[in-house]
């Protein structure tokens, strides 16, 4: 029995031994654990035993530039230096406000606001107390730190608009997300969330929105149960929006604005080739980035209380009847239509008989027998009364179809109107009233219902000029992708013999000594002006007016004047661009119009400074003088008086 209870005893503390092995071992683990747990991570396990947690913050990601067709910026991010407030480090927060505005501007309505929405939010959130300062108000605010506890200089990014009025109905702005804006179902991008995140609202910003805005970044950061934040674990930046490069000449978009000023008026210039427009210019114009600041309500209400209405965009959003710019739509109908050959004339007495109506020709005392030529160069009203009647409206409407005229065209603009080409069915639907052969009359001089934008006339003319389908194109490259169609447009498929008419007529009229654009020729022999003169009423001339004698334009008020027209292409024999110009209530298309759209072409041709010889020699001593003062109020330096008054900037509308 011994030996068997030996071998009994030595299994037990083999036992026993593994046990309290396996329990040393546990024991050293738990402990190994607890001081891990205790000393190496005691920090992480401190702020998770507060309530401590994680948050992922959104950064906003670079805005993508606007740039022109040399390359020049148009819309471009700039530094914007800011200084915020935080309530719980201030202690006093008027005692600091009042400390602060010692040092930077400071208005009674912003300290109101700033009050308000530090009442608003948590003692530890920074509120926003000034913004768009200068590099030397921050330097002022930063030196003086040590007295100004709570209040922190910042510097973050915001949208700038360096060719200001210029550009501003094509590229418009940014301004704060709204709340029909974060509802919108076609757009739920964290961003927008972003507090004093901002968007595009008007012009290229809003319609090309989703590839200007770029791809946020995250910050993962460290919160307490309170929301304050305790330290920044780590950051992703966004990816910055793609830049975009538009057909527009800044240099030719500015001249076109300061060319119209004093106006209500628009200019469109076009490449026949390749349908880029490298002008668009919307008179008068507002300045973009007071939008960026916050417009005040007093600025706001000017702007909208305008007459002339800076606001709109009048190249693409204006429809205007297009008055005797019209006539070369109809004359093509016809001759489609094989009503009108190139040797036929129709008689004008000075008006149109219809019925017991007469409809009047411009010259009261008519201009005889005239041919298709001779029509367009004298913008005879009879003839076309005559041909429309005779053709229709239905293909007077396809024909300004065809020339681009009642299309909405597509450009990544807000508002294009597509302006309007009625027809017998849109009478009927419009009005429940049958279409009257004095509505066709109308329409044949580009009055009545027919209404067309610049944008439109500028195409209808490049077409004619070319014979294609040109299309108006906005945007040349998308992060350095190009976009331009590579092909030239297709051919519209009319006659070459009725282009080569109406092109000769164009001719006439700008380099005929009896032609209604003859004083807005180009006087190079290498580089000579086809165009168009046109006047669209804006009221009804009665009978007791006519038989009185019918009201000057200058006696008459403002917004009863006629609308003023001019469209024209260059060169003549192998055409380059296309110039559409309307002034509003201008009276007559040669005063008003064309010698705008002529001025506008010749930069677009010869560059800011045409030679003198390309100007009519009775022009050339004014130009020249003109430029004299130019030259010298640049040589002067900043903010020295002009040497008369008056003189600064007097000659810049010509030359």
């Amino acid at each position: 029995m011994k030996p068997r209870e030996t071998g009994n005893a030595t299994r037990m503390t083999r036992r026993g031994l593994i046990l309290v092995g396996l329990q040393l071992a546990a024991v050293t683990g738990l402990g190994v654990r607890m001081r891990k747990l205790q000393v190496e991570e005691a920090d992480t396990y401190r702020l998770l035993a507060e309530e401590n947690r994680m948050n992922i913050r959104l950064l906003a990601p670079a805005r993508g530039l606007v740039l022109d067709r040399n390359g020049a910026p148009l819309a471009e991010n700039r530094q914007n230096y800011r200084i915020v407030l935080v309530r719980e480090q201030a202690g006093d927060v008027e005692a600091a406000l009042d400390r602060l505005s010692r040092l930077i501007p400071l208005g009674p309505e912003r300290r109101e606001k700033v009050l308000k929405e530090v009442r608003q939010r948590s003692a530890f959130v920074p509120v926003t107390v000034a913004e768009h300062l200068t590099w030397e108000e921050v330097a002022r605010v930063a030196a003086n730190a040590p007295a100004l506890p709570g209040i922190t200089p910042e510097v973050g990014l915001t949208r700038h608009y360096p060719q200001g009025h210029a550009t501003a109905h094509m590229v418009g702005y940014v301004g704060p997300v709204n709340e029909r804006e974060l509802q919108r179902e076609d757009d739920q991008d964290p961003l927008l969330q972003i507090p004093d995140f901002q968007i595009g609202k008007t012009g290229i910003e809003v319609r090309r929105e989703k590839d200007l805005r770029g791809a946020a970044g995250a910050s993962r950061i460290e919160v307490n149960a309170l929301g304050r934040v305790m330290r920044e674990l780590d950051r992703r930046e966004g990816t910055p929006g793609n830049d975009m490069h538009l057909t527009l000449d800044a240099e030719l978009q500015a001249y076109a604005l300061q060319r119209m000023d004093g106006q209500s008026a628009s200019t469109v210039v076009m490449d026949v080739e390749s349908g880029e427009i490298l002008a668009a210019a919307s008179a008068p114009s507002f300045d973009p980035n007071a939008f960026v600041f916050g417009i005040s309500f007093d600025n706001w209400n000017t702007l909208l209380e305008d007459p002339y209405r800076p606001l709109s965009n009048k190249s693409v959003s204006g429809a205007y009847p297009p008055g005797s710019t019209f006539k070369m739509v109809v004359a093509l109908a016809a001759i489609e239509a094989g009503v009108v050959g190139p040797q036929e004339t129709v008689w004008c007495p000075g008006f149109y008989q219809l019925g017991n109506r007469r409809f009047h020709c411009w010259r009261r005392g008519g201009h005889g027998h005239v041919d298709l030529e001779e029509s367009l160069k004298s913008s005879c009203d009879v003839y076309y009364y005559d041909i429309a009647q005779r053709i229709g409206i239905d293909k007077i409407s396809e024909m300004a179809n065809r020339l681009g005229i009642g299309m909405r065209h597509d450009l990544p603009l807000p508002a294009i109107t597509a302006g309007l080409t009625p027809t017998k069915a849109w009478k009927r639907a419009t009005y429940d009233e049958a279409w009257q052969i004095g509505d066709t009359l109308n329409s044949g001089i580009g009055q009545g219902f027919m209404l067309a934008s610049p944008l439109q006339l500028a195409v209808m003319t490049a077409r004619i000029a070319t014979g294609r389908a040109v299309q108006p194109q906005l945007i040349r490259a998308i992060d350095g992708s190009p976009v331009l169609p590579g092909e030239p447009a297709p051919d519209m498929g009319l006659g070459q013999a009725g282009l080569t008419m109406v092109r000769e007529g164009m001719y006439e009229v700008v380099n005929n000594r009896r032609g209604t654009g003859y004083r807005a020729r180009i006087a190079d022999p290498e580089v000579k002006l086809a165009g168009k003169t046109g006047t669209s009423q804006v009221r009804i001339i009665t009978p007791e007016e006519r038989a009185r004698g019918v009201f000057r334009n200058e006696d008459l008020p403002w917004n009863r004047r006629d609308h003023a027209l001019f469209v024209c292409y260059a060169p003549f024999d192998a055409p380059r661009y296309a110039v559409a110009t309307i002034v509003e209530h201008g009276g007559g298309g040669s005063t008003a119009a064309a010698p705008i759209a002529r001025d506008v072409m010749m930069h677009a041709l010869y560059g800011p400074r045409p030679p003198l010889a390309a100007y009519p020699a009775g022009e050339r001593e004014e130009i020249e003088r003109r430029r004299a003062e130019e030259d010298e109020r640049l040589s002067q330096p900043p903010g020295a008086a002009p040497s008369e008054p008056g003189e600064s900037g007097a000659g810049r509308d010509r030359a």
